[in-house]
């Protein structure tokens, strides 16, 4: 009984090979911690490993997705999955998270770097599960090249006011 129950647990993937699945959910790892090791360098509120772990659950519940669609339904009526619902479901729930690292006090306004950070990073992971991964590649990199030529054309600017 024990082996039986054992064997539930080691059942292999049915809509992708494994090692492609492990393959898109390091990639989401990686390119989730590219833009959280920025925010990191930055002393920002959400930093390197809650960004890994943002891009590395969107990539998950892709997956889980996946898997959930190759199951053949014995009725019609039995299964159904709509996946445009988990690209929904992620990003309500990345913008929870990342409402939360919003602070207004005295009409200032910060952190809404940060919560786009965590909202892009859940679009990453989404976009790795997909398999898309050149797709995520180009994002991270636009993102990285955002978040630093605008904070160093910022601090330039900052520099150059006789007023500042």
């Amino acid at each position: 009984m024990l082996e039986n129950l054992l064997s539930e647990f080691a059942a292999p993937l049915r809509s992708i090979p494994f090692e492609v699945a492990a393959l898109r959910l390091l990639a989401a790892l990686v390119l989730g911690g590219a833009i959280g090791w920025e925010r990191e360098v930055q002393s920002k509120p959400a930093g390197l490993r809650t960004h890994m772990m943002i891009a590395l659950a969107a990539c998950l519940f892709t997956l889980i997705t996946f898997e959930l669609m190759a199951i053949t339904p014995q009725h019609d009526n039995q299964l159904r999955f709509d996946p445009l619902r988990l690209i929904e479901a992620v990003t309500a729930g990345v913008a929870f998270l990342a409402a939360g690292s919003i602070i207004t006090s005295r009409g200032n306004v910060r952190g809404l770097t940060t919560g786009a950070g965590m909202w892009l990073a859940g679009a990453i992971g989404l976009t790795c599960g997909t398999g898309r991964l050149t797709l995520a590649i180009l994002a991270t990199g636009i993102a990285l090249l955002v978040l630093w030529l605008l904070r160093a054309t910022a601090h330039k600017l900052k520099r150059d006011d006789p007023a500042g």
